[in-house]
């Protein structure tokens, strides 16, 4: 009788041993590098992020894949950056109207594999609460023919931007808000998904599981149940706003952190925390951008450096800042070697699992690549400390600008004219990184 206990009693431990490690993805909108009180900011007050950076490893040199919404999404998905995913861009030619009235929103396509699919097919749950903006309607890419067993949220990047909605979806059916059909309404989505990501925590604590938490705030419209702390500040109506949004957020993440501790599996998730790219807005009283040049729609600093925080107790070490330059199409198969699941070969990302531990990686040699469609038109690289950056390819395209951000962090000295060779390896770089794409195009021919 004992033998047999014992048996059972090691078939049991032996199970607890190789649960696959839960995994929560955190992702704000338009929250800017130094938005948080970790990364600088004295504003805003947010201190259950600060305690995750705290008790994991907070990185200062972060990147999103795009500085706009649907294509970082896309690359944070999909493990490619901008020259191959299929993503590019908010808009593009083709695609379909989406639910906001835009046309030209492109879905990510039926071969397009996404992190959802690739963990799913590794034994996880997997569940989205919170913004989309990668397949409208009847297309291709929503979420639960993306690898989402549970999505609550919105499809369409515009309807997202409203936090008083009259239906957002459940799986692909609309669900109905009817308490926001009249004033005051008050089923705001943000705490929504927090409500809704913690119910799929509690239901989903024996089996290992993705959450993707795309949280819209503090994307404008600039809308908050409440102002508290910040009611009376000397500010603009919006910085209160905005202040008081990146706040709540705050304290629902720490929800989601107590809830782990409570059910006893805090020590086996890793939980994420990003923005899906720079600031909007470079505040009069806020400072959101700190010493980065430009905002979100900016290949600068300013456009795509955002803040991560990453924490998993006894996984990887504490209290750890780190300066690994890394983006969001290493998620994927960071996110795949945690899981001990197969990524797919056709992606640009590599996995910073080893520094996560805590050893050492050498990624200086590795080159980072982003292009967008908006605006100007520009793209840009980065390898080891320097940056290269080219505007004006949606008309004469300028010629390439270098920084070495390791002494010029604010991209303020153009180094071009001192360093022939590397402008043109820049100019290798952007010819070989760029796929054709039958969705997005430049205005002017590049080189």
């Amino acid at each position: 009788m004992r033998t047999v206990f014992f048996i059972l009693l090691s078939f049991s431990l032996s199970l607890c041993a190789e649960k696959k490690p839960n995994i929560i993805f955190i992702m704000a909108d338009d929250l800017g590098y130094t938005d948080l009180g970790c990364y600088g900011q004295d504003k805003i007050q947010t201190p259950n992020l600060d305690q995750m950076a705290r008790e994991g490893m907070k990185f200062t040199q972060a990147y999103s894949g795009s500085p706009v919404c649907a294509p970082a999404r896309s690359t944070l998905m999909t493990g490619q950056h901008t020259g191959s995913t299929t993503v590019r861009s908010n808009t593009g030619k083709g695609g379909v109207v989406g639910l906001g009235g835009r046309a030209g929103r492109i879905p990510l396509e039926a071969e397009d594999i996404t992190i959802a699919q690739v963990l799913k097919d590794a034994g996880y749950v997997t569940g989205m609460m919170g913004k989309w903006g990668l397949g409208e309607p009847n297309t291709s890419g929503v979420p639960n023919k993306k690898g989402f067993d549970e999505f609550v949220g919105f499809l369409n990047q515009k309807r997202a931007h409203t936090y008083y909605p009259d239906y957002m979806w459940r799986n692909e059916q609309k669900w109905i808000l009817e308490v926001n059909k009249e004033e005051p309404k008050t089923d705001y989505t943000h705490d929504i998904f927090t409500n809704e990501s913690l119910n799929f925590i509690k239901r989903h604590k024996e089996k290992p599981f993705f959450l993707y938490i795309p949280y819209c705030v503090p994307h404008d419209d600039y809308e908050v149940p409440s102002l508290g702390e910040y009611k009376n500040k000397p500010w603009s109506q919006n910085e209160k706003a905005y202040a008081a949004m990146v706040s709540r957020m705050d304290t629902n993440i720490g929800k989601i952190l107590d809830l782990l501790k409570e059910l006893k599996i805090d020590d086996n998730t890793y939980v994420f925390f990003t923005s899906d790219n720079g600031a909007a807005k470079r505040w009069e009283n806020i400072d959101s951008c700190g010493p980065l040049k430009g905002k979100k729609r900016d290949v600068y600093e300013g456009g795509i450096r955002v803040p991560m925080i990453v924490r998993a107790p006894g996984k990887i070490p504490e209290n750890v800042v780190s300066d690994t330059a890394w983006y969001f199409p290493d998620v994927l198969p960071t996110l795949t070697d945690i899981s001990s699941a197969k990524a797919p070969e056709n992606i640009d990302g590599v996995s910073i699992l080893p520094t996560l531990k805590g050893q050492t990686q050498d990624l200086t040699k590795r080159i980072m690549y982003w292009e967008f469609y908006e605006k100007a038109g520009s793209r840009a690289i980065r390898l080891g400390d320097w940056k290269a950056v080219q505007y004006g390819l949606n008309g004469k395209a300028k010629s390439i600008e270098l920084y070495n951000l390791k002494n010029d962090i604010g991209e303020t000295n153009n180094l071009a004219k001192s360093y022939p060779e590397k402008v043109a390896l820049t100019q290798k770089v952007f010819k070989e990184f760029h796929k054709p794409s039958k969705y997005f195009f430049w205005k002017s021919k590049t080189k």
